[in-house]
């Protein structure tokens, strides 16, 4: 659509032409643009297919550290069309084939960028791999990004940095995912170990303890921090294993609440050196009992990947140590 603006040419006087189709405002006389942009004022279109997003967005998009040049970059599409929609001529494919594997090669010039975008390809393969929330997946890039200017990251493995950078970024966004999924994710279940020592190399890196628990500069504030950290993990666990299991609610509840009060009375002594997939599967395994529900051991073992002989030291200990009574409230 062409308008006739009232504005004149800055040049040589004449009248402006406003072609919305383009955006541009130029000289009816001299072809002097005058304004290549021109904002609009109508309400925003309702997209509801991805295309039509993209045609109806007025600006880019968010930039991410998913992405080694922070998702900035122009892209140039594989669909040979221009600008306007009209397919380009057979002569022109192999020119634009050309420039299109040109960009591709500027995009990522040196070994670092190189390395960098290898290794947030694997970072995203696996959070998509395990469905791990976008924080997840920016929380690792950032901290990849972090230890690869402070300290050596060239040839070191990049299957084993990713998979350690995914492990640290779940502990620190409070995400129960253990080192087996995330290993077995990134397809380097032969490199375990290495992927520990990485995992370690980055906790240290970062400031923070090697089991997960980020330090605190204020030494007043470390041990409060660390019975928080444990204490939402140890939840996480149980509701994790109760969402596997498909156990009823009212388990989950009772085993999270003797949980919270066991750990209130003995200041996480009980947890101290035991693995939490264990004390997790015990606690569902004593609220379920108590709550008359049927439930097998070995049912429970295979869901949290921890021997029979393991949740049953556990409920001893938490048995032996502790009475628990049920409070049973009248419905009227």
């Amino acid at each position: 659509m062409v308008v006739t603006s009232q504005r004149s040419c800055p040049e040589c006087g004449s009248s402006i032409i406003e072609d919305q189709s383009s955006g541009e405002c130029f000289c009816s006389s001299c072809g002097y643009v005058a304004m290549e942009h021109i904002p609009t004022l109508l309400p925003e279109s309702i997209a509801r297919e991805p295309e039509e997003r993209l045609k109806s967005s007025r600006s880019g998009g968010h930039t991410s550290y998913a992405y080694h040049d922070l998702g900035i970059s122009t892209e140039i599409s594989y669909v040979n069309k221009d600008f306007t929609g009209k397919s380009i001529s057979s002569s022109m494919i192999d020119q634009i084939a050309s420039i299109r594997r040109w960009h591709t090669r500027l995009r990522v010039s040196s070994g670092r960028d190189r390395r960098l975008r290898n290794i947030l390809i694997k970072i995203n393969e696996i959070c998509s791999i395990l469905s791990l929330p976008s924080i997840v997946c920016e929380t690792a890039s950032i901290l990849y990004r972090n230890f690869e200017n402070k300290s050596k990251a060239k040839g070191r493995s990049i299957a084993c940095m990713a998979a350690a950078s995914v492990y640290l970024a779940c502990k620190r966004c409070s995400i129960v995912r253990s080192m087996d999924e995330i290993v077995e994710a990134a397809n380097c279940m032969q490199s375990k170990k290495l992927v520990y020592r990485y995992y370690r190399m980055l906790a240290i890196e970062q400031d923070t303890y090697s089991i997960g628990i980020y330090a605190e500069k204020e030494a007043d504030k470390k041990q409060e921090k660390h019975e928080q950290y444990v204490q939402l993990t140890l939840d996480r666990y149980i509701s994790k294993l109760s969402n596997l299991s498909k156990v009823d609610t009212r388990v989950e509840k009772l085993a999270i609440d003797i949980a919270r009060k066991v750990e209130c009375e003995d200041h996480n002594a009980m947890i101290d050196g035991k693995a939490p997939n264990g004390l997790a599967a015990a606690y569902i395994y004593i609220a379920a009992m108590l709550l008359g529900i049927k439930m097998l051991q070995h049912d429970i073992s295979n869901i949290s990947k921890v021997t029979e002989v393991t949740i049953r030291n556990r409920c001893r200990e938490i048995l032996n140590n502790y009475r628990i009574r049920l409070l049973l409230k009248s419905a009227g």
